[in-house]
């Protein structure tokens, strides 16, 4: 049988299993799939721990740069990110290469185009980013995809940037950075917003964003998604914008990790009705 994982601390939550049982149940595949509490310091250990029964493994926080040093390739988007969420162990002879992938930029672009967003005719696009950690750079990266190559990044501190300013000079773009207090002023014009800020963090923002603002037009992508929806994303819809939900780029992003560790085409619809149901019972 092989084997396939999430891994992160905390872990408890991820419906990353879901999603991959889901998908090797339409494919008729006879593989496991099951959560692993995992620290930065026992990373090393549980890679080398995998044996050839291993195709991959999917990560969560903290380890999406931890991991960089371990692996023996690192896919190019991953190394211009800065952030690998997913791990491919590759048998080759008698070794195995740790491969290294992200497929948060593919689930953060196809959420945006689900939601009908497209590059503004004529003009640059005014795009918004919440937020500095590693979800940020595969914004900034999935930005550039849908044609948008400058952002405002806000960020609770300027001083804790610099990871995402380097990704951003690895990647040719040099955004404008400023506090997230500035955020309801900004997002009333953009065409395009992703809010990386994890939990509850964006929820002053959604009060005075309403406060602020008569109306908004572009659309928004939280990537939270529990609660649904979130105060930002009430407000975004309120205010008349079109919001991408965040549990898409969760999806999307699962459905790419499918795909490379199995070599099979995922059932992006099985996977969407079982994701569905398990938000639907969590609620």
């Amino acid at each position: 049988m092989r084997r396939a994982g999430v891994l992160g601390h905390p872990i408890e939550h991820s419906l990353s299993p879901v999603l991959h049982r889901a998908a090797y149940a339409a494919l008729g595949l006879d593989w496991e799939y099951d959560r692993h509490d995992v620290e930065e310091d026992g990373l090393g250990a549980f890679l080398a721990g995998c044996g050839p029964e291993w195709a991959g493994l999917s990560l969560t926080m903290p380890l999406k740069q931890t991991v960089l040093g371990l692996c023996d390739h690192v896919e190019p988007l991953a190394e211009v990110v800065g952030a690998v969420n997913t791990v491919l162990l590759q048998p080759s002879g008698r070794v195995r290469t740790v491969v290294g992938a992200n497929t948060d930029v593919h689930g953060i672009v196809a959420a945006l185009r689900e939601a009908g967003y497209d590059a503004p005719a004529g003009r640059p696009a005014r795009a918004v980013v919440l937020g500095a950690g590693a979800t940020a750079a595969s914004t900034l990266a999935a930005l550039g995809e849908l044609g948008v190559t400058d952002a405002v990044v806000l960020v609770r501190s300027l001083a804790r940037t610099g990871s995402l300013r380097r990704a951003a000079h690895r990647m040719g773009v040099e955004p404008t950075f400023g506090r997230l207090e500035d955020a309801p002023r900004a997002l009333v014009g953009a065409d395009v917003v992703v809010s990386t800020v994890p939990g509850a963090g964006a929820d002053a923002i959604a009060e005075s964003l309403v406060a602020a603002a008569d109306e908004v037009g572009g659309v928004l992508l939280d990537v939270v998604y529990d609660p649904r929806p979130t105060a930002l994303q009430a407000a975004w819809r309120g205010l008349g914008g079109v919001d991408a939900p965040g549990e898409r780029m969760l999806l999307h992003q699962a459905a790419e990790q499918v795909r490379l560790m199995t070599g099979h085409a995922p059932p992006v619809a099985e996977m969407s009705d079982a994701l569905e149901a398990e938000l639907a019972r969590r609620a």
